[in-house]
C-alpha cells in the first residue's frame, strides 16, 4: 500500500539514518525541502524529494498537500498518562496560595493519585487512559513513554503497567513503558525508606520482569523524595533486570543527582529546572539526554529549564509534556513546542528538533522515529495550509494539524 503526498509546501526534519540526535548549535538546523513529495509504503517512509522529480505511482493513495507543511510526529518521552480520576481541587488550592510541597504534605500530590488508583479497577483505569491516548495521537504524537508510579504498592504498580501494555497492544502508536515505583514514599513507609526500597527491589521488580511489563526504570530524585543514594540503589537494581534508567531530577533542588544518573548510564535526565555548572560538565561527557518539561513549569509556576545555557554548552535537549493529573494535565506537544519558544527562548527549529528526533532518542527509538528518513516509521503530521512551520509555535492556541499518520495509516 503506497501513499503519495504531493505539492508539499515544506517537508521538514529530513535526516540521514545515522543522525540519531542533534546537540548544541546543530539544534538550530532543521533540514527541509520546499515543493516536495513524500511516499509512504505500508508502515514505513519509502522515499521523498522535490516535486520536479516526483515519480508516478498508479496504485498509490494520492494526497495533495498544497500550501501545507509535513513533519514527523511528536515523540513525547516523559508522561504519566495512565492514572485514575483527577486533582482539580489541588489546582484550585495552588491558585489560593498553597505550594506543591504544602499540598503534598497535606496528603495531596502523588499520594492522592495513588489512593485513587488503588481504589479503581484495572478496566476503569484503561478506559480513562485510552481516551487520553487517543487525544494526544490526534494532536500529533506518534510515540510516547508512559510511567507507572501512582500505585506505590506491588498490586498498584503491576496494575498500571498492565494497562500501559494493553494500550500498546491495542493502538498503533509506539509506547515505551517505565516503572516508577520510586515516585514517592507511601505513608506507611515515610519513616522507613529502606523497607519501601526493599519492596521495590525484591518484590515489584521481579514480578515486572517476569511479565515483561517495563522498558525503563525511573525515580523521583529530589529533596524530600528519593536521595541520590536511594536512587542509585534503584538504578542498580533496574540494570539487573535489563531496565535502563530515565530519572526525574533537579526539579526543585540540585543535589548532585545528575552526576549519579550519568554514572549509571541513564538514557535521560528529566525536568532540570535547576542546572548547575557542574551538572553541565557531567552531561558533556555522557550519552544521557537532558529533557525539559515546559508545560509543567507553566502550570505550577516554577522556573523553566535553561535551554539556552544547555545548548550553548554543546548539549542536546529534548522536550516532553510530563502529562499527569497534578502538575501538567495536558499531553499537547504543540503547546510544549510553543512554550519552549515563548518561555525558554528556543527557536522553532530547536524546539521541533527537541520534540521529534531528540525526543525519540530520549525513549530509545531514534533509529525508527523522529525524522523524515527512508526506512523509518511512516509517522507524519500534515498541517492545514499555513505560511511556514514558524506558525506552529506562533499560533500557540490554534489547532493547525489537518491529518496525522501513524504507521502509514491516517488517525481518525
Amino acid at each position: 500500500m503506497y501513499t503519495l503526498i504531493v505539492n508539499i509546501k515544506e517537508l521538514i526534519q529530513i535526516r540521514e539514518a545515522e543522525i540519531l540526535k542533534v546537540s548544541g548549535k546543530e539544534m538550530a538546523n532543521l533540514p527541509l525541502l520546499k515543493d516536495a513529495y513524500l511516499i509512504l509504503k505500508n508502515d514505513l517512509i519509502y522515499d521523498f524529494g522535490l516535486m520536479k522529480d516526483c515519480p508516478q505511482i498508479s496504485e498509490a493513495h494520492l494526497i495533495d498537500a498544497t500550501g501545507k507543511i509535513v513533519l514527523p510526529t511528536w515523540c513525547d518521552s516523559h508522561t504519566h498518562l495512565v492514572y485514575a480520576g483527577n486533582r482539580v481541587q489541588e489546582f484550585v488550592d495552588r491558585i489560593n496560595g498553597l505550594s506543591y510541597e504544602e499540598i503534598a504534605n497535606r496528603g495531596g500530590g502523588i499520594l492522592n493519585s495513588a489512593q485513587k488508583l488503588n481504589e479503581t479497577s484495572e478496566e476503569e483505569i484503561y478506559k480513562q487512559s485510552k481516551y487520553r491516548l487517543e487525544e494526544v495521537m490526534k494532536q500529533g504524537t506518534g510515540a510516547i513513554e508512559i510511567k507507572s508510579g501512582y500505585g506505590l504498592t506491588v498490586e498498584g504498580e503491576i496494575k498500571m503497567l498492565r494497562v500501559i501494555k494493553k494500550l500498546a497492544e491495542n493502538y498503533p502508536i509506539t509506547i515505551k513503558s517505565t516503572f516508577l515505583g520510586a515516585h514517592a514514599f507511601p505513608k506507611e513507609y515515610k519513616e522507613n525508606h529502606t523497607a519501601y526500597i526493599d519492596l521495590i527491589i525484591n518484590e515489584m521488580l521481579p514480578k515486572i520482569a517476569a511479565e515483561n511489563l517495563a522498558h525503563y526504570i525511573d525515580a523521583f530524585l529530589e529533596t524530600g523524595y528519593f536521595s541520590v543514594e536511594e536512587t542509585e540503589r534503584i538504578m542498580e537494581a533496574g540494570k539487573k533486570h535489563g531496565l535502563q534508567a530515565k530519572i526525574h531530577v533537579n526539579q526543585f533542588t540540585a543535589i548532585n543527582g545528575i552526576a549519579a544518573c550519568v554514572k549509571h548510564d541513564a538514557l535521560s535526565v528529566d525536568h532540570l529546572e535547576l542546572v548547575t555548572d557542574d551538572d553541565i560538565e557531567v552531561l558533556k561527557n555522557s550519552k544521557t539526554m537532558p529533557v525539559a518539561l515546559p508545560s509543567c513549569s507553566f502550570f505550577i509556576s516554577i522556573p523553566y529549564t535553561p535551554a539556552r545555557k544547555l545548548m550553548a554548552a554543546g548539549l542536546p535537549l529534548a522536550l516532553a509534556t510530563d502529562y499527569n493529573p497534578g502538575t501538567t494535565p495536558s499531553g499537547n506537544m504543540n503547546f510544549v513546542v510553543a512554550t519552549a519558544c515563548i518561555k525558554m527562548k528556543m527557536t522553532p527549529e530547536e524546539a521541533i528538533n527537541a520534540a521529534t528526533l531528540n525526543g525519540a532518542y530520549a525513549m530509545g527509538i531514534s533509529e525508527t522515529h523522529g525524522s523524515i528518513t527512508r526506512g523509518k516509521k511512516a509517522n507524519i503530521i500534515i498541517t492545514k495550509p499555513i505560511h511556514s512551520f514558524y506558525q506552529l509555535p506562533y499560533e500557540f492556541g490554534s489547532n493547525l494539524i489537518e491529518k496525522v499518520f501513524i504507521n502509514g495509516k491516517m488517525i481518525d
